[in-house]
């Protein structure tokens, strides 16, 4: 038997979690998701995940049926079900069951589920050596068309992107917004380094990330300039550090991007400090699973 996933109410194995194939988050990718870390017996920044899933929600005007401390508390109790202290947790609500058509209101209830699986590190031994990024020609989905802030079950855009960054030999992708300016990657925003300032694009054109808002406070409390602007494809290949951060990432260098070297081709001294903090907070931080 696999691990147990919460499915509407109930906790059942994986191989039996199932869905009815009138779901609409399956017809349509029509519903909402988080990506969280547990650590050390603690959930990282959970009431912050919490918070965006509901604003994700109520941006698609998806009324999830629970409080959020129950929701929190769910959660939990999926992860004490499956003994877990150092997790991912992939928290998922869709529309529900309705017809072949796209009107929502013939989803009479949302589905709600909760996954949770042990975690390795997303890019293996690429954290000491770098990744090599590529920037892609699918461009970032408009903020007036399909806001990147919303994090939803449809993920095409990312998905092609990624795609693209294989075929060109990449780690990992980099968008560009409809406007040319550095977006974020297919999982996960980016920074760069120069002159010893940290910048990042505004939230914007790119996900509202809890890891970036956990670096950017890091950033603050070690005295590190640091500012929010539009970034274009020259700041990003005469930067002199590139990493991306995300909760399945985490902190990761970037030491090549579209064959040209960042800096001395090695994960930079104020990314390793910065990796070397979140671990610390990560380890440290967060709500107990087990009393």
């Amino acid at each position: 038997m696999g691990l147990l996933v919460y499915l509407d109410g109930k906790f059942v194995p994986e191989e039996d979690a199932k869905i009815s194939i009138f779901d609409h988050g399956f017809l349509y990718g029509d519903g909402v998701f988080e990506g969280i870390r547990a650590y050390n017996g603690r959930v990282f920044r959970l009431r912050e995940h919490i918070e965006r899933l509901y604003d994700s929600a109520k941006t698609i005007n998806l009324q999830i049926p629970l409080s959020k401390e129950e929701f929190e508390k769910i959660i939990i109790e999926t992860l004490r079900k499956n003994n877990l202290r150092d997790a991912y947790i992939r928290p998922i609500v869709t529309r529900g069951v309705g017809d072949l058509g796209l009107d929502p209101r013939k989803c009479k209830k949302p589905t709600i589920i909760v996954i949770t699986k042990p975690w390795e590190k997303l890019y293996g031994n690429l954290y000491e050596k770098g990744l090599k990024a590529v920037t892609v020609a699918v461009r970032r989905n408009p903020y007036d068309a399909l806001p990147p802030n919303i994090k939803s079950l449809n993920y095409l855009n990312n998905i092609l992107a990624k795609i693209e960054a294989n075929a060109k030999g990449g780690d990992e992708a980099i968008f560009l917004d409809k406007l040319g300016f550095i977006s974020e990657g297919s999982g996960d925003n980016i920074f760069i380094v120069k002159n010893g300032t940290v910048l990042t694009p505004p939230a914007i054109n790119n996900l509202r990330g809890i890891t970036r808002e956990v670096v950017i406070e890091i950033t603050k409390e070690s005295g590190i300039p640091f500012f929010e602007r539009n970034l274009g494809l020259y700041d990003l290949y005469t930067a002199d550090e590139v990493f991306v951060t995300g909760t399945a990432a985490e902190i990761a260098p970037i030491v090549e991007v579209d064959g040209r070297v960042i800096g001395d081709g090695k994960p930079g001294k104020i990314t390793r400090k910065l990796i070397k903090e979140f671990e610390r907070v990560t380890q440290t931080e967060g709500v107990p699973i087990y009393e």
